[in-house]
């Protein structure tokens, strides 16, 4: 592995303070700028900042005397500089790219620091596939910090993932150059109740003086939320509304409220701070789930900046919440965050606070981006073929397969479904009556049929139910080797013949997501590492999954970027109804329950 080299503020400091003394040159001056201080929530027109070693040395009105023969002088002419944007939270698998490619993607739009837990990879390959992500991650020229994963799998007893991860596992992460605390802590219901396992990996971040990550997905305010919050996460990203967003903050969390490909979560919380008052020093602004077609076309931290204003946050605010809030949150604020003296040189110019035109961007000092395009290398981590491999059925499925069998004698039958809501990651648990023929439950109207097919150890196995909400027609089915969290294969269709080509076709490619209708194949995103990313650059994969939606839309589905909610069926941390390996869950109650419920 090759690491990206950065000097340490120490390191550097004698030479700072002599460029910032008008002892010696900078490297690099921005010059005639408006300066975004998100310290002071001021604008300061008229600014240069001086650069040394890939920090800042000095933010002056006049930094001329900083300027020598070899200076590279970059004319602001009045834009904004802006402390290069902070991603909260995320997971960079959801891109369907690698972290080189994902960085490719997102350092024009003025990413320049990630938090991301890669615990997607760490339910198909373990501590191993968590440490390739953390290796790629450090080889990339802009900053990746690295949360070990904590859930794996993220309900015990409900799911079975391809590898577990473990307190040992957490404790010897936290000894990683990269990492910078523990992820998401999905079960919530086993920090509320003590889990010796839950406390042991709390433990072990904290006791290695590191953030701690929440993920309080109930809507349940009470007991239950004072003992998780007690257990130790220092923050959530799991709020829909804006009490959630309150009650996080006055028991000092961080509030941390997601726009991501299809969680639009901002505008209802951010009322917590235009409306309620509330100081923003305590909400942070983060992504959580990007595919790569929302971060080719839409972008990434700058949509969500700019989506914040357009909710009503004050432009300095939003990008508080995008820089400095979340290096604060992180230990980091003497480090990124914001352009100040010593900070790594991540800065962005801008022509407009609002509407947030990413025009030149600035990495470690280093002009990475301008107008759109990246100009510099995102090296590639040389994945091995056990993380290419990843797609193991035990057999070639038949419709059969599919079939959910009636009770005896009946013509209809009562089921527990799945209800996928628009834009938001919880679903809900319906009963529909659907019929019968010749002794298998069909679906019917918008009730459409979902299978968790086991992809880790070969079982064979094929766990089935019912969803609706796509509203899909004709004979069809959708296959994905993405199927959060445990990342088995969810297949979703009208047809049982469909459902079986999909998957099988998924088996055969090594993982991916497939469209299948009449038999033909509609579209393909290959996905060969882990079953979750590709290595091919974020043009082209968003391209392919623009084909996978656009054949989504062709079999009836009008959901806001359903791929998203068709991934997340099997997420049993939140509620109200998913589908695992082990069967259905009432994330209400975590357990597991039937398909069918029993004649009256």
């Amino acid at each position: 592995m090759t690491q990206t080299m950065f000097p340490s503020w120490p390191d550097v400091a004698a030479d700072l303070i002599a460029v910032a003394a008008c002892r010696a040159p900078a490297d690099t001056v921005i010059r005639g700028g408006t300066w975004v201080n998100v310290h002071s929530r001021e604008l300061l027109g008229d600014h240069d900042i001086a650069i040394s070693h890939g920090r800042i040395a000095c933010v002056t009105p006049d930094a001329s005397y900083c300027i020598g023969t070899d200076t590279q002088v970059i004319e602001a002419r009045g834009r904004f500089m802006i402390p290069g944007l902070c991603d909260a939270h995320m997971h960079i698998e959801s891109g369907m790219l690698t972290p080189a490619e994902f960085s490719r993607a997102v350092i024009p739009h003025g990413t320049t620091s990630m938090f991301t837990d890669p615990h997607e990879i760490a339910n198909v390959l373990g501590l191993a596939g968590v440490r390739m992500m953390h290796d790629e991650a450090l080889m990339q020229p802009v900053n990746i910090f690295t949360q070990m994963p904590s859930c794996a799998p993220s309900a015990p007893g409900l799911e079975t993932t391809g590898h577990e991860i473990s307190p040992e596992d957490v404790a010897e992460a936290m000894q990683w150059p990269g990492i910078i605390g523990l992820g998401e802590m999905m079960n919530f219901p086993g920090v509320a109740n003590a889990d010796p396992k839950m406390l042991a990996e709390i433990a072990a971040t904290q006791r290695a003086g590191k953030t701690v990550g929440g993920h309080y997905a109930s809507p349940d305010l009470g007991p239950d939320f004072a003992a998780y919050v007690a257990g130790g996460p220092a923050d959530d990203h799991e709020g829909t509304c804006e009490a959630d967003a309150i009650a996080r903050v006055r028991q000092g969390m961080r509030s941390m409220m997601r726009l991501g490909s299809a969680w639009y979560d901002v505008e209802k919380q951010i009322t917590a701070i235009t409306e309620k008052g509330l100081d923003a020093r305590g909400f942070i602004l983060c992504t959580d789930d990007c595919h790569s077609g929302t971060l080719v076309n839409e972008g990434h931290m700058n949509r969500v900046v700019r989506h914040a204003i357009a909710c009503g946050c004050d432009p300095v605010v939003a990008l508080q919440m995008a820089t400095l809030n979340t290096a604060t949150h992180f230990g980091l604020e003497r480090e990124i965050g914001s352009i100040t003296p010593g900070r790594r040189a991540d800065v962005i110019l801008s022509s407009d606070l609002s509407e947030l035109p990413i025009e030149l961007v600035m990495a470690r000092g280093q002009v990475v981006a301008r107008d759109g395009t990246c100009l510099v290398d995102c090296p590639h981590y040389d994945w091995p073929d056990t993380a290419r491999n990843t797609v193991h059925l035990g057999h070639a499925l038949r419709a059969g397969d599919f079939e959910i069998a009636a009770p005896e004698g009946a013509n209809h039958a009562r089921a527990n479904v799945i209800g996928v809501v628009e834009n938001q990651a919880p679903t809900k648990a319906l009963q529909e009556d659907l019929p019968v023929r010749d002794g298998v439950v069909e679906g019917d109207g918008d009730v459409c049929q979902i299978a968790l097919v086991e992809r880790h150890r070969a079982t064979g196995g094929v766990v089935n139910g019912f969803v609706s909400g796509f509203g899909y027609h004709g004979r069809m089915a959708m296959a994905s080797t993405v199927a959060h969290d445990s990342h088995h294969m969810i297949v979703v269709g009208t047809d049982r013949a469909q459902m079986a080509l999909a998957a099988n076709r998924l088996a055969e490619v090594g993982g991916g997501i497939t469209v299948f209708r009449d038999d033909a194949e509609l579209a393909m995103v290959r996905l060969p590492i882990a079953g979750l990313m590709s290595d091919s650059p974020a043009q082209q994969v968003a391209q392919d999954a623009e084909r996978m939606m656009q054949a989504m839309r062709d079999c009836g589905c009008t959901l806001n970027n359903a791929y998203m909610q068709h991934s997340l069926l099997a997420l049993v941390v939140i509620p109200e109804l998913r589908i695992s390996d082990l069967g259905l869950v009432d994330v209400r109650r975590f357990e597991k329950i039937d398909v069918l419920e029993a004649p009256a």
